[in-house]
């Protein structure tokens, strides 16, 4: 992979704004991508002061030793042991000191305008407490990265196979909105936590992710409990990001696959308090049990990321 920086568009007609945000990075393993990740971050300042926090999940590569000799003025945080992103994000929240907090995953690349259109929103829309950028793969290609709240539903559609053969169908591909063509202004759920920015408020208000959540579906608990509270959350697709996805996860693709379907019982268990919903919540777990006995096993044959194994449960 080219660790060649995003070229840097024209902006000598965007105001030089000061830009009060502090962008946290969370990294485990991925050196390939921090060189990329960070040069981007600091094309999109234009020379602006701008703190920029990397927290290092325990890596075993020499990540936070490259950081802290490539981008000495990086506030590096290294985790003594695997935390998780939960824990890992929350480490570089309690650290931070802006109005403004970018959360950004390692394999995610911002678009040299993308700070200021995203800062710039939330400046000019009081009601709102968090936005998601547009999110392209490598080669272009549009990321659906905005989804709805899910439902018991939601898992009937997915288990049985509908979701996916008819993704954009209004019931059916609800959740994953495949019926947004994630090119227009719009109130969302929840968009992709890993290249979401939110108000400073919004983690003194309800606090960070749950580390119960230590992988998955800690995004999902985030934006309900963000909405919860009276916010807005939208997606701007004028702030651009490029998501190579699962950078880390994808070295050890079995053992996610178990995190994956323990923490969506976990926030399902979490969320659904009547004794009606606790039913719900009982059989959504064995169809979950089944379902990542069968992934897992897939995935192990497979050959698919089966070394360097992590802990990342709490």
């Amino acid at each position: 992979m080219s660790s060649t920086p995003p070229q840097s568009t024209d902006l000598s007609t965007v105001p030089a704004r000061p830009l009060d945000v502090s962008v946290v990075v969370g990294s485990w393993n991925s050196a390939a991508f921090l060189e990329r990740c960070l040069d981007a971050v600091y094309v999109a300042a234009r020379g602006r002061d701008i703190e920029v926090i990397v927290v290092d999940d325990a890596s075993t590569d020499g990540s936070a030793a490259f950081v802290h000799r490539q981008f000495p003025q990086v506030k590096l945080i290294e985790n003594s042991r695997n935390l998780g992103v939960s824990a890992t994000f929350n480490r570089g929240m309690e650290q931070s000191g802006r109005s403004f907090i970018q959360l950004l995953c390692s394999d995610t690349f911002i678009h040299p305008e993308s700070l200021d259109t995203l800062a710039s929103f939330l400046e000019t829309h009081s009601e709102t407490g968090a936005v998601g950028p547009r999110l392209v793969y490598p080669d272009g290609r549009p990321q659906l990265s905005c989804r709805t709240f899910p439902t018991f539903l939601t898992f009937v559609w997915e288990f049985s196979g509908l979701s996916r053969l008819l993704p954009k169908h209004p019931v059916f591909g609800k959740w994953r909105m495949g019926d947004f063509d994630h090119q227009t202004l719009r109130e969302v759920d929840q968009p992709r936590g890993s290249s979401l920015m939110v108000r400073r408020e919004i983690w003194q208000q309800i606090g960070g992710w749950d580390e119960h959540l230590p992988m998955f579906f800690n995004d999902v608990d985030w934006c309900l409990r963000i909405r919860q509270h009276g916010w807005i959350i939208h997606f701007v697709p004028g702030a651009v990001m490029t998501h190579y996805g699962g950078g880390s996860v994808n070295q050890v693709r079995p053992h996610m696959i178990l995190a994956s379907h323990r923490c969506c019982y976990r926030y399902f268990r979490k969320h659904r308090k009547g004794w009606l919903e606790r039913f719900g919540v009982y059989a959504l777990g064995i169809a979950l049990t089944a379902s990542a006995g069968v992934r897992y096993a897939h995935a192990w044959l497979s050959g698919v990321g089966r070394h360097g194994v992590r802990r990342v449960d709490t």
